[in-house]
């Protein structure tokens, strides 16, 4: 995953954007998101169709509109989903006529060849539609890609999704969707690109979503609630995003220890209370680490200066006390470091350092002595959390980075 990728996202973090976007293009698995006016490649072969806005569709060479056992499956499943929306104001579904679906707007074929064309890409997004997915959709067996970002649609995810098996990138992302998570997406099997942000979905966060091998696991801004599993960390993904849910509880004491090559975690705007646990140093490759809108307390542990990639480091708005450490101020890849709204209280030279550096560090609205803008000295008499006991590794000058799994798993061994 490119950095460019990462800072985009990044500057939603930054800026608390509630705005939903159209999901960023993600390649997996030779994927490329197609996009609304323009055709993509993945999974082999050659594309085939149109976008919302493509112009005329062509048929696939040695072939005849409707052929071949696949896109006769594909049209049954096609007009199921039809009957099933309800509101179309852009006309979309006018091009859902006879059995000719690689002409279909939003409908993508790819042609392999000796098996001949198929339904391999749907891409809807910001089509506005009204309506309910159906169980037919899981005839499409070639689809590799389903693009659903911007529509109205909602109900829960049919229990036939499990049978498609070609899909990669799942995408249901700002629409009406509601109820439990939906697991049958946990049973896709070859699904690398999951994203349920700007729904409705409710209650805890399934273990199985740690455990499956997903790159990409996008589940904010929905009212999912209850704490973190504890295998948060055994995910493989690269980035995960939580942020703006209802979560509760602490971050697993484990997180870490099991996973270096997460990128990026967004657990702001939640309920989280407890430490930010030592394990947070093993993630060497992470660029993106935001905790900020929760209600963390202790001390800021040392292992965070071994995040050698870290570029945007947000911990705002907790109850986070102590002095800021300069083995984190000396992190070299430092781009934004946001503290404002805690109870730290003080910082040294090399945090000073980070202003002359061009670095954005936001220290406002703690208890710092001889600093402008910190709160009110009543407010910094009791500083919360003060019998808070966090698992602590002992410092060590310099901490040595390379030896943190040792440490840290003989700490958390019962």
């Amino acid at each position: 995953m490119g950095k460019s990728w990462l800072l985009a996202l990044a500057a939603f973090v930054i800026f608390q954007l509630i705005i939903p976007t159209e999901a960023a293009s993600f390649g997996v698995g030779g994927g490329v998101a197609i996009g609304i006016g323009g055709g993509g490649g993945g999974g082999g072969g050659v594309w085939i169709g149109g976008g919302i806005n493509g112009g005329p569709a062509q048929t696939p060479s040695g072939s005849s509109p409707g052929s071949g056992s696949s896109l006769k499956t594909a049209y049954t499943a096609l007009q199921a989903w039809k009957s099933a929306i309800t509101d179309d104001p852009l006309r979309i579904l006018d091009t859902w006529v006879g059995d000719n679906v690689c002409s279909y707007k939003g409908i993508f074929c790819s042609d392999l060849g000796a098996q001949g064309p198929v339904v391999a890409g749907i891409d809807l997004n910001h089509a506005n539609l009204q309506g309910n997915l159906v169980k037919e959709l899981s005839l499409l067996t070639d689809v590799n890609l389903l693009h659903l970002n911007t529509n109205r649609f909602s109900g829960t995810v049919p229990e036939t999704f499990k049978d498609l098996t070609s899909l990669q990138e799942l995408d249901l992302s700002n629409n009406q969707f509601s109820g439990p998570f939906p697991l049958v997406t946990l049973y896709i099997p070859n699904l690398v690109y999951l994203d349920l942000r700007f729904n409705s979905f409710s209650g805890p966060l399934p273990q199985d979503l740690f455990n499956k091998k997903l790159d990409a696991i996008f589940v904010n801004n929905n009212q999912f609630s209850g704490e973190l599993p504890q295998n948060l960390g055994n995910s493989p993904a690269s980035v995960i995003n939580l942020a703006n849910n209802r979560l509760s509880g602490s971050i697993p004491a484990s997180f870490g220890i099991t996973n270096s090559k997460l990128k990026e975690i967004l657990f702001l705007n939640n309920q989280l209370t407890g430490c930010i646990p030592e394990g947070v140093g093993l993630f060497s490759e992470m660029q993106v680490f935001d905790v900020s809108f929760n209600s963390l307390m202790g001390h800021l542990p040392d292992t965070i200066s071994c995040m050698s990639d870290i570029e945007i480091l947000n911990l705002a708005h907790n109850q986070l006390s102590g002095e800021l450490p300069d083995l984190v101020c000396s992190l070299r890849t430092l781009m934004n470091l946001t503290v404002a709204f805690n109870f730290f209280s003080g910082f040294s030279q090399e945090c000073a350092r980070l202003l002359i550096r061009n670095v954005g560090f936001d220290f406002s609205a703690n208890c710092i002595p001889g600093r402008d803008m910190q709160r009110p000295q009543p407010d910094c008499s009791q500083i919360p959390g003060g019998g808070l006991s966090c698992l602590r590794i002992p410092a060590l000058q310099p901490l040595v980075c390379g030896s943190l799994v040792a440490s840290l798993e003989a700490k958390s061994s019962p």
